[in-house]
């Protein structure tokens, strides 16, 4: 059984995006995460990825996503994790500063 699947890891494609924010107008912790949550929950909604906030968690302007996607397909991971990035670009509560994609 385990070769049926061992034969199956070349049709996995796995992308981990990470973005770096600033939340521009953010005063305080809480409203850095309502921006944030905001957009999470967004893109959780749109998207078939699994989302979480893993760095600068208690700085109050800046914040690291993690945006995982599996799939079969490497072009349309490809396409919905950019689809993301220019969604966190286009936001009006915050400024991309760095975007990258590791592919597992």
């Amino acid at each position: 059984m385990s070769s049926n699947i061992e034969n199956l890891d070349n049709a996995t494609v796995v992308g981990v995006l990470h973005l770096r924010l600033d939340v521009v107008q953010s005063r305080t912790l809480k409203d850095k995460r309502r921006v944030i949550k905001s957009f999470k929950d967004r893109v959780a909604h749109g998207h078939n990825v699994s989302i979480a906030e893993v760095d600068h968690l208690d700085n109050h302007r800046l914040a690291v996503l993690a945006v995982a996607m599996v799939g079969n397909d490497h072009a349309y991971v490809e396409g919905a994790l950019q689809t993301i990035i220019n969604a966190a670009a286009a936001h009006r509560d915050m400024i991309l500063l760095e975007s990258g994609v590791r592919w597992l």
